[in-house]
């Protein structure tokens, strides 16, 4: 890779207009390893006027020809494989293991999903006398974060190209190495000059300017919901489509008729994944409080076994948040939860005792706190859980939905037709039973505050495109 200072445009890759240099930080070391490129309205302009001047041309290239490029994007990307993975080790401090065998691995996930979502597709039917159609939607603005930067690439990128449409991609400037990876790999695949673009730079720079712009039609964003707010302003003024993937608090009712110890101490694993940066992680654990002894003890037994350390050594369970400013926010957070009387079962303020330095969290548990607590309402985006304990499955209920985002929901049980009765309840766009998550065709996004929209298989695909009725034919 040895564009790092420059921008994908117009099918080259090109110096910024004017130079504005970016450290990207490796969170374990505290130090740059390398620089990019900030880019700026003009870097926008002109990478949204080859999207423009590109879409004629690709939104009339036949099926096969958009899947045979999502093919040939699959088989570059895995010659490249190793090298994206130890990107996203480096630039956001996912474990090795983790950036091998999941960061990096849903790449081509969502890219055959997408291709096998646009072969079974139908864009043209007739239907009572009526033609209906799909027609690629246009420009589509993409702004990607850095928690999972390859996933949220790849999930919007692929059923772009797959409907039609022509890109302009702002991934994160905290991680942006591996999207410009995947640039490199789309040039080398043959996507046409302009079909693809890629300008990295700041959201109040770059991404104002994508939200704001007259000649890009629809809008994806994942991130904040501040930031998701930020854009849907902006893109108001020319009507453009607003897709989202924003913030999340998510509920993890533990029901009685489950084994509770190991139902408490999945869930703590499976929050603290990823350093606990996922929007979708069960951050709210909701146990019975009979129960609540045998809970605390499962979570303390769960945290204090993941091995928080080095990214690069291949036993390590948790890697460092991804930026100071990360870290500063959840360690803000740990310590409103201690002020505020939730019970600090293990892990707290500061760095693990055998590391000095990175942006290192310890695995956080909270017990015995209300839903009224800022540790139960705020995303953290850390190695952070909170217990809360309930008397009647219909308290817990509501405690799940008494949030401000509605991402994911979670159930255990031992009963599975007790668990859907429950997850039907919960106002989320995804409930996992007994953590047993979706695949690449399963539909993903929120209610609420978490956004709107849906991404992944054909629900991805629908939101790149415009439908189409030609009447007339009816006698």
């Amino acid at each position: 890779m040895e564009n790092y200072l420059k921008f994908y445009i117009n099918g080259k890759w090109v110096d910024p207009t004017v130079p504005n240099t970016f450290d990207v930080i490796n969170p374990a070391t505290e130090e740059a390893f390398t620089q990019i490129s900030l880019g700026s309205k003009t870097d926008v302009d002109k990478a949204v006027a080859a999207a423009k001047e590109a879409f004629p041309i690709y939104s009339r290239w036949s099926v096969e020809e958009r899947a045979a490029l999502l093919q040939r994007i699959l088989d570059l990307y895995a010659e490249r494989y190793d090298d994206i993975a130890k990107a996203i080790s480096l630039e956001m401090g996912a474990p090795i293991t983790l950036a091998k065998n999941d960061q990096a691995a849903v790449g081509p996930i969502h890219f055959k999903s997408a291709l096998n979502a646009l072969k079974n597709f139908t864009f043209e039917k007739m239907q009572d006398g009526k033609i209906i159609r799909y027609e690629p939607i246009g420009v589509c603005g993409l702004i990607t974060p850095w928690n999972w930067p390859m996933n949220q690439v790849a999930v919007k990128v692929a059923p772009a190209l797959a409907a039609g449409c022509t890109i302009v991609l702002k991934p994160s400037e905290i991680a942006p190495l591996d999207a410009m990876m995947l640039a490199e790999i789309i040039d080398e695949a043959g996507a046409p000059a302009g079909v693809f673009n890629l300008v990295n730079g700041t959201g109040p720079e770059v991404g104002e300017a994508m939200s704001a712009h007259p000649d890009i039609h629809m809008m994806s964003f994942t991130g904040s919901t501040r930031g998701g707010i930020a854009v849907a302003k902006s893109s108001a003024d020319t009507v453009k489509r607003v897709s989202q993937e924003l913030g999340g608090k998510s509920a993890n009712i533990i029901l009685r008729d489950t084994d509770i110890p190991k139902a408490v101490a999945d869930g703590v694993v499976y929050c603290m994944d990823n350093s606990g940066q996922s929007c979708n992680a069960p951050t709210r654990m909701l146990v019975p409080n009979e129960s609540m002894d045998i809970a605390i003890s499962a979570a303390r037994e769960a945290a204090e076994s993941l091995k928080v350390g080095d990214p690069a050594d291949e036993n390590t369970d948790l890697g460092p948040v991804v930026s100071k400013v990360q870290f500063d926010k959840i360690q803000s957070l740990i310590q409103k939860g201690i002020d505020e009387g939730a019970t600090l079962v293990t892990g707290g303020t500061g760095r693990p005792d055998h590391l000095s330095k990175g942006y290192y969290v310890k695995a956080t548990v909270f017990a015995n706190a209300n839903n009224d607590m800022t540790i139960a309402r705020e995303e953290i985006f850390g190695p952070v859980i909170t217990i809360i304990g309930y008397d009647t499955e219909e308290e817990a209920i509501s405690i799940a939905n008494d949030t401000d985002y509605g991402l994911a929901g979670y159930v255990t049980s031992g009963d599975m037709n007790h668990a859907r009765e429950v997850a039907n309840k919960i106002r989320a766009g995804q409930v996992a039973i007994n953590y047993r998550g979706g695949d690449g065709n399963t539909p993903f996004g929120g209610y609420k505050q978490s956004g709107n929209g849906r991404e992944k298989g054909v629900w991805g695909l629908h939101d790149y495109l415009e439908v189409k009725a030609i009447t007339g034919f009816a006698s």
